[in-house]
């Protein structure tokens, strides 16, 4: 919701499980949940944040609504998060350069992954992400009080998002 109260995505996976996730933003800014899903997507990180929760990740911020959830799915959970440890962080710092660049901030010169050279991606790429922001901010803007937005995640074959380098 674009009006300053809290963000709530509702994910629904491809195996019919919904969750309602509470998210950081909102108001004005952005919500970072959609900023992630708006730089994976342009920058194709599959094991990211979002790609994780279509394979069946759970985060503490997310409730379960309804579907019946697979059989072990606590396990599969904890062992994604923990396979795409790397990939996940690899994501958070990406998705908050590109949210920074988005807006004007100063990025500093480095060789850690939240730097333009440390992020794996060439700066056309980031480029491109940062651009993606914008236009998703400029979007979220123009949302009225109680809207929605609603974002479909680019499934990919398993193989490929373990494989798949950004």
């Amino acid at each position: 919701m674009a009006d300053r109260r809290p963000v709530e995505t509702l994910v629904e996976r491809d195996d019919g499980v919904v969750f309602a996730m509470r998210g950081a933003g909102g108001g004005a800014e952005l919500p970072h949940d959609l900023v992630h899903a708006v730089v994976e997507e342009a920058l194709g990180i599959p094991d990211g944040i979002w790609g994780c929760v279509a394979d069946g990740a759970v985060w503490g911020s997310m409730r379960h609504v309804s579907g019946r959830r697979p059989p072990h799915w606590q396990e599969r959970s904890d062992r994604l998060k923990k396979e795409r440890t790397a990939a996940i962080a690899r994501a958070e710092a990406v998705a908050d350069l590109a949210s920074r660049l988005a807006r004007g901030a100063e990025v500093l010169p480095g060789q850690g992954a939240g730097s333009i050279a440390g992020s794996g991606f060439p700066p056309a790429r980031i480029d491109q992400a940062v651009d993606a922001v914008r236009s998703a901010e400029r979007r979220w803007a123009q949302l009225s009080p109680g809207a929605t937005w609603t974002v479909t995640w680019a499934a990919r074959p398993a193989r490929a998002r373990r494989s798949r380098a950004g």
